[in-house]
């Protein structure tokens, strides 16, 4: 039987690809496409690129190895919750993180950009630990998990000084865990 490829999780796969664009770009205008469209820094709310860069900025990465990190995470952990809870719920998810990262960055750090997708990731990661979340159970594997990845987070954030913004990390994690909530209470739905 002849196989054939799959475009398996449209989600993941089109943000991984727009991702890779988007650094294509930056090295084709020497960064400047990033740096006024793909990361978020204080800007004064009267400019128009302004409000994209909220959503924008986790399209933008540093690097190649800034890019593969964030993306082979999300290759990982992303298509098997786009196959349990349908593209627009994963879609809606990456939105809202985005949009909830880079205003807390653009309010809180107004000396710095803020760019790429591992607030999503943090994100993804802690909504599948949520898997088997019953309504009368928690997963202990999603406590592990917040300990770990977020408490780990929290530590850097407070004795580490790398350009590493663990404040995203910590708010992508919660946003999955506010997001699985509402998630993992409706019904459960299969893709076909």
């Amino acid at each position: 039987m002849k196989k054939r490829l799959r475009y398996n999780s449209p989600v993941i796969l089109t943000f991984a690809l727009l991702s890779l664009a988007v650094l294509g770009l930056d090295k084709l205008t020497g960064g400047v496409s990033t740096s006024r469209v793909f990361c978020v820094y204080r800007s004064s709310l009267s400019s128009f690129l302004t409000y994209p860069r909220f959503f924008l900025h986790v399209l933008g990465h540093a690097s190649l190895s800034h890019y593969i990190g964030n993306i082979l995470l999300m290759l990982v952990v992303g298509p098997p919750l786009e196959e349990r809870f349908g593209s627009r719920a994963i879609l809606l998810a990456i939105v809202i993180t985005a949009f909830v990262t880079g205003v807390a960055h653009f309010i809180l750090f107004p000396g710095t950009a803020l760019l790429g997708a591992s607030g999503i990731v943090f994100m993804l990661i802690v909504l599948l630990s949520m898997t088997g979340n019953g309504p009368d159970s928690i997963p202990l594997t999603m406590i592990l998990v917040v300990v770990l990845y977020l408490g780990g987070e929290i530590v850097d954030g407070l004795l580490v000084k790398d350009n590493v913004s663990q404040l995203t990390h910590i708010l992508g994690g919660v946003c999955g865990l506010v997001i699985g909530s509402f998630l993992y209470r409706g019904p459960r739905r299969r893709r076909r």
